[in-house]
C-alpha cells in the first residue's frame, strides 16, 4: 500500500512537471524543447535527454532576455551532455549560431550554422536545410563573402519554391536583396556621390532592388505589414545609392507610414532621416529641414545622443544651403556640444569646419579663423589629411582677408563678396549635400536592420 501510494505520488509529480514544462514551452515556442518533450512522452527520453532539455530551456530563456553570452554557455553544455535525436541537435546548433550572430562573433556563428546545415541534410529535413542556408547566407554577408552568401540564398529560395512555402520564399528574397545591397555598398568609392558609383556597385544595387521588389509582391499578398515596412526601408536606401532620389522618397514615405501604424519610433526616426537625405539631393531643402527636425525630436524622445548630434549637423548644413546662416550656426553649435560630450573628435572636426563656413558667409572672419584653426587641430590629431588641407586653405584665405581689412589704405570695394570669391571658401550645393550625408554616416548607417 505504501509502495503504491509512493508510485501514485511519483506519477503525480511527473505529470505536474510535464504540465509545467508544457506551459513553459508554449510561452517560449521552442522547437528544441518541443522535440525533447515529445521524446519523453513517447517513453524515449532518459536522463540524458532531460538534462539536454533543461540546459536548452535555460539557454533559450537567457537569449530571449538578451543575455546571449550566458545563453551560449548553456547551449554548449547541452551539446556536451549530448542527445541521440539529430533534429534536436540541429535545432540547438541553429540557436547557437543565432546567439553568436547577435554577439557579432560571425565566424563562430558560421561554424554552428554549418553544423546545422550538415545535420538537416543528413536527416532529409528540407525546411530545416532552407532555414540553415538562409542563416548561413546572412552570416557570410556580414563577413563580406558575398559570392558564397549568394549560393546559400539561392539554395534557400530553391527549397522554399519547391515546397510552395510563400513565407520562406519572401524571407529568401529579402535575404538576397540584403546580400546585394551590402555588396553594392562595399564597392562604393569613399566620397563619391550617390548615383556616381562604379558600374559593378550599380549592378549589385540594381539586383538588390529587384529582389526587394519581388519580396514586396509576396509580403503584400500575405498582408505582412511589418515585413513590408522593412523592405520599403531597404528599397529606399538602395534607390538612394543608385541616385534615384524620387523613388527613394516614395519608398521611405511608405516605410514612414507603416512605422507610424506600429508606433515604431526608431523606424519612424530612420525614415525621417532618410527622407531628409533624399530631399537634399532633390534640392527640396525646406522639406528636408522638416524631416531632420522630426528626426531630432524623435532622437531626443529615444534619448539617442549620437542620432541627436547627426540631426543637428544635418539641420546646420541644410540651413546653410538655405542661406540662413544664423540658424545654421545655432544647430552646428548644438552638434559641437554633443560631439564633445561623446568624445567624437571626427564629429567635432566637422562641426568646426561647418561653423567656419557659416561665419565666413556672414563676414565674421575673425570667428571663422578661430574655427578653422580648431578644425586644423582636430584634422591633425585624427589623421584627416583631406581635412587638414581644407583647413590650411581656409586659414590662408581668411588671414589674407583679415589682413586686408586691418590695412586702412586698401580700397573698401576689395572686401565685397570676399566670402564667395575664394576657391577655398566656396562650397557648392551638391558638395554640401554630400558632406551632409557623410556626416550622417559618421554616427550611424540609417538602413533598416536585417
Amino acid at each position: 500500500m505504501c509502495i503504491h501510494m509512493k508510485e501514485e505520488k511519483a506519477k503525480s509529480v511527473v505529470l505536474k512537471g510535464l504540465c509545467l514544462l508544457q506551459r513553459v514551452i508554449e510561452k517560449l515556442e521552442m522547437s528544441v524543447v518541443s522535440n525533447c518533450l515529445e521524446c519523453i512522452r513517447m517513453g524515449k527520453g532518459n536522463r540524458m535527454e532531460a538534462s539536454c532539455l533543461d540546459l536548452a530551456l535555460e539557454g533559450e530563456r537567457l537569449c530571449k532576455a538578451g543575455d546571449y553570452r550566458a545563453g551560449v554557455s548553456f547551449f554548449e553544455s547541452a551539446i556536451q551532455v549530448g542527445t541521440e535525436d539529430l533534429q534536436i541537435l540541429s535545432a540547438i546548433y541553429s540557436q547557437l549560431g543565432n546567439a553568436y550572430f547577435h554577439l557579432q562573433e560571425y565566424n563562430k556563428a558560421l561554424e554552428y550554422h554549418r553544423h546545422d546545415l550538415t545535420l538537416t541534410r543528413t536527416i532529409g529535413d528540407e525546411l530545416g536545410e532552407a532555414k540553415a542556408s538562409g542563416n548561413l547566407g546572412n552570416t557570410l554577408k556580414l563577413l563580406g563573402r558575398y559570392e558564397e552568401a549568394v549560393v546559400c540564398c539561392q539554395r534557400h529560395l530553391d527549397i522554399t519554391r519547391a515546397v510552395y512555402d510563400k513565407v520562406g520564399q519572401a524571407r529568401a528574397l529579402y535575404n538576397f536583396g540584403n546580400v546585394y545591397h551590402a555588396k553594392g555598398k562595399s564597392l562604393c568609392w569613399t566620397g563619391a556621390e550617390p548615383g556616381e558609383f562604379p558600374e559593378e556597385a550599380r549592378i549589385a544595387l540594381r539586383k538588390a532592388a529587384q529582389y526587394y521588389e519581388a519580396n514586396l509582391c509576396l509580403v503584400k499578398e500575405s498582408g505582412d505589414r511589418a515585413a513590408q515596412g522593412r523592405t520599403y526601408g531597404n528599397l529606399g536606401n538602395t534607390y538612394y545609392l543608385l541616385g534615384d532620389f524620387e523613388s527613394a522618397v516614395a519608398a521611405h514615405e511608405k516605410r514612414l507610414l507603416i512605422a507610424k501604424e506600429f508606433g515604431d519610433k526608431s523606424a519612424e526616426r530612420r525614415a525621417h532621416c532618410n527622407l531628409g537625405n533624399a530631399n537634399i539631393f532633390l534640392s527640396q531643402f525646406d522639406v528636408a529641414a522638416g524631416h531632420y527636425k522630426r528626426t531630432l525630436q524623435l532622437a531626443r524622445l529615444l534619448k539617442d545622443r549620437a542620432v541627436e548630434a547627426q540631426a543637428c549637423y544635418s539641420l546646420g548644413n541644410t540651413y546653410t544651403l538655405l542661406q540662413d546662416y544664423e540658424r545654421a550656426i545655432d544647430y552646428h553649435l548644438k552638434h559641437l556640444v554633443i560631439a564633445q560630450d561623446l568624445n567624437d573628435r571626427v564629429g567635432e572636426g566637422r562641426a568646426y569646419w561647418s561653423l567656419g563656413n557659416a561665419h565666413t558667409a556672414l563676414g565674421n572672419h575673425e570667428q571663422a579663423m578661430y574655427f578653422a584653426e580648431k578644425h586644423l587641430e582636430v584634422a591633425k590629431e585624427t589623421g584627416d589629411k583631406s581635412g587638414e588641407v581644407t583647413a590650411r586653405m581656409n586659414l590662408s584665405d581668411l588671414r589674407l582677408v583679415v589682413g586686408l581689412k586691418s590695412n586702412p589704405n586698401i580700397h573698401p570695394n576689395i572686401f565685397r563678396n570676399t566670402n564667395t570669391n575664394s576657391s577655398a571658401l566656396q562650397i557648392t550645393e551638391l558638395e554640401m549635400a554630400s558632406l551632409l550625408c557623410q556626416g550622417a554616416q559618421n554616427y550611424s548607417f540609417f538602413t533598416e536592420s536585417v
